[in-house]
């Protein structure tokens, strides 16, 4: 497999935030680059060196940097859109610019050439019993029963490619009532709240602390024909900002969120406020190391669980919210 090297740009300051939204989207190969440790190195007494390279020597002044490695293909595009959204949410977050510039840079293929040499790779996904998620310039095969979901790569994350993507279109088309009210937290391109109307929901509401991806989610679900009385797109934290949460209400019949375990822990216990008795859950984006954690968390919060499903190393779960 070819590889993709992306360094992202930021300060010392930032190195945890910034690894941390790496293994959260499941990029796991990175290498760092800090003066400071450097520094570290050149005041340690306890060793005397007699020589020391010049390109090690350019490290002292050199800009803090996280090299991470993408497959080259359409999952790694995935990633891709994935980094810049949370390299946006970092932005947002570090209003003392302690992290950084928080920028990026593709080091062995430009950008635009990469978009037109993955669509080799991207084609018609069936997810499900019912869904098929494609890009605008493929074609279903004539006779195709399933319900076409169209999204195209590069716009936010989330294509199908990635197995919590997967997971949770799996579970939602399980455990979505008919007519349902579902409510998408994280939903980056909206392919889960896209793909739960296509599944017989009767309206989404979809939120995200992105601006990018809200704009986007709201553009997909029109070109996948929701009307936007069926379609809310909504920009914001809910864990902050209690307007936001009155303006989305609640009794929705389900809630989805594929985000990173940090972030399902920490809205464990807001879940259940947009959910009716009886309501579904379905979360993912965790990582198996991760799984007891986040699980117990939220049924610290009340919620039964129904389902657990895994896919390579990662986990969605289903729960019921009992009243």
């Amino acid at each position: 497999m070819n590889w993709v090297e992306i360094d992202i740009f930021t300060a010392t300051e930032g190195i945890e935030a910034v690894t941390g939204s790496l293994l959260g989207l499941g990029v796991n190969g990175f290498v760092i680059k800090d003066a400071a440790d450097f520094e570290e190195f050149l005041s340690d007494k306890s060793v005397n060196w007699d020589y020391i390279d010049d390109d090690l020597m350019g490290l002292k002044n050199c800009e803090t940097t996280v090299t991470a490695y993408l497959p080259e293909n359409a999952q790694g595009v995935d990633y891709l859109e994935g980094i810049k959204a949370e390299l946006r949410a970092l932005k947002e977050r570090d209003t003392e610019g302690a992290f950084g510039r928080l920028e990026y840079e593709l080091k062995n293929v430009r950008e635009e050439d990469w978009a037109n040499n993955w669509k080799q790779y991207f084609k018609p996904l069936k997810i499900g019993e019912k869904l098929l998620i494609k890009p605008s310039w493929e074609k279903a095969d004539d006779g195709e029963t399933r319900k076409v979901l169209e999204i195209d790569p590069a716009s936010s994350f989330g294509t199908g490619q990635h197995n919590t993507t997967q997971l949770c279109l799996e579970l939602v088309e399980k455990y979505l009532p008919d007519n349902g009210r579902v409510l998408d937290l994280g939903c980056g391109s909206g392919i889960l709240s896209i793909g739960a109307v296509l599944l017989g929901a009767s309206e989404c509401t979809a939120v995200d602390i992105d601006e990018n991806s809200v704009k986007i989610a709201a553009e997909n679900a029109e070109k996948n024909g929701i009307p936007q009385d069926r379609y809310t797109a909504l920009c914001g934290n809910v864990t902050e900002d209690r307007a936001l949460c009155e303006r989305i209400g609640g009794d929705f019949d389900m809630v989805c969120a594929n985000i990173v375990a940090d972030v399902l822990i920490s809205m464990s216990g807001i879940f259940g406020s947009f959910l009716r008795p009886g309501g579904r859950l379905v979360i993912s984006g965790i990582i198996d190391m991760r799984k007891d954690e986040v699980l117990d968390a939220v049924k610290a919060e009340g919620f039964v669980l129904d389902e657990i499903r895994s896919k390579e190393d990662w986990v969605a779960a289903a729960f019921r919210k009992e009243n």
